[in-house]
């Protein structure tokens, strides 16, 4: 596969420069069909790849939280485009062959493909097999005539055409798969651009747009006569209105303040040989592994005993990554400092980049913020993390993964 993609490649590479110019009219539009055409089917190919990359786990082998984080760095995609093109993977996998086939022919678009797969899983839940590929010829067919906003209202009646005796039940089955569909599609994404502004994009679902609305209408009107701003420009103000409104309130929760403390008790010469379990103060025990990652956690408080029950070493147990050290280290790292992680500061724990149990220090030059995940992925993997020259985390690869184990950091944080 990978030698023909190749050689598409070369014939598409001798077509970027062909004059178009130079077409008539019916060859250039022949020309635009072709080309949308191979679009399509490609797209097939694609899906196909991407199926078997989540299948076999390859993203979190290669220490991405999921698949839709490591196509977000490999193909740079953003997320929620990610997993759209997972989930019409799966469903083409996995439901009616009919629809793989019209797409990998080139008569479907992938929105067109998502709309008859979702179509028709809402099918499948009212009527038999041979229904639902009745109405995969049917929305197939639609296709080359109406785009995917047209075929997804047509598809709401698609039993009227293929199964009217069940119609009426289907329907409704149809309006619970598109409720089904607007839960699993919400999102909101917060942009940061390169001047400090923030670009919000995103859906919500109906339940959550009615309470938008709700909140943010009485505050949008125009303040009076001499009010010039624009209707977007309102709805900016008013959205800032409802964020100092909600602040007022004192009941959101802590957000970057010290978390509760945890206990762990440990034996110290054994916990730095990696054999020692210890016992929080509830009681229960935990293994080596976990009492040397916990000890990283600027949500730990460690307290490590000597065989009397004395406290060693007062002042580096408590010197723990918060307060004012934690704010550095954000204002450092700006989130995981992993490789592709785009986890916020408020999802990630302090990492001591030579481990506190081993006489790393808590500092600044020997902290790291990381995700739970890469947290855990660093401590159960060969990978390592080092500040560079100028003070920022990089991350070495095994040698599996990159045999010249060149250093990596993390972009997706940092302004350009």
């Amino acid at each position: 596969m990978v030698e023909e993609l190749a050689q598409a490649d070369d014939a598409i590479a001798a077509c970027v420069d062909a004059p178009a110019w130079a077409l008539p009219e019916h060859d250039l539009i022949a020309a635009l069909d072709a080309a949308h055409r191979l679009q399509q089917r490609l797209a097939a190919v694609t899906l196909t790849l991407i199926r078997e990359v989540d299948g076999r786990g390859i993203a979190r082998t290669q220490g991405a939280s999921c698949t839709a984080v490591w196509l977000r760095e490999r193909l740079r995609l953003t997320v929620p485009a990610a997993r759209r093109l997972i989930d019409l993977a799966t469903a083409l996998d996995t439901g009616n062959p009919g629809i793989r086939q019209a797409l990998a022919d080139g008569h479907l678009s992938l929105d067109q493909a998502r709309v008859i797969t979702d179509t028709v899983d809402t099918v499948n839940r009212s009527a038999d097999a041979e229904t639902a590929d009745k109405a995969v010829g049917v929305l197939v067919g639609w296709a080359s005539q109406f785009d995917p906003t047209h075929l997804r209202k047509l598809g709401t009646r698609i039993l009227d055409h293929v199964a009217p005796d069940i119609a009426d039940a289907a329907t409704q089955a149809a309006l619970d798969a598109e409720a089904r569909r607007a839960t699993r599609d919400r999102h909101l994404t917060l942009s940061e651009q390169t001047d400090g502004r923030l670009r919000l994009t995103g859906t919500l679902d109906t339940e959550t747009a009615a309470l938008f609305r709700a909140a943010i209408d009485p505050l949008t009107a125009p303040s009076g006569p001499d009010d010039t701003r624009s209707p977007g420009q309102r709805r900016h103000d008013a959205l800032a209105d409802i964020c100092r409104l909600t602040l007022r309130t004192t009941e959101l929760p802590e957000h970057g303040g010290d978390p509760a403390q945890i206990v762990i008790t440990t034996n110290y010469d054994a916990l730095t040989r990696q054999l020692s379990s210890g016992t929080l103060d509830t009681g229960l025990s935990l293994t080596p592994e976990a009492v040397r990652r916990l000890a990283c956690d600027a949500s730990i408080l460690p307290a490590v005993l000597s065989g009397t029950g004395q406290v060693l070493d007062v002042g580096r147990q408590r010197r723990l990554i918060t307060g004012p050290l934690r704010r550095a280290l954000v204002l450092r790292d700006r989130g995981c400092a992993f490789p592709g992680c785009d986890r916020p500061p408020r999802w990630c724990h302090a990492h001591h980049i030579h481990h506190w149990a081993d006489g790393g220090t808590t500092s600044l030059t020997n902290a790291v913020l990381l995700c739970g995940h890469h947290h855990r992925h660093l401590h159960h993997s060969d990978w390592t993390v080092q500040l560079g020259s100028d003070g920022h985390p990089e991350f070495t690869p095994p040698a599996w993964l990159d045999p010249e184990q060149l250093p990596r950091r993390n972009h997706y944080h940092r302004r350009t």
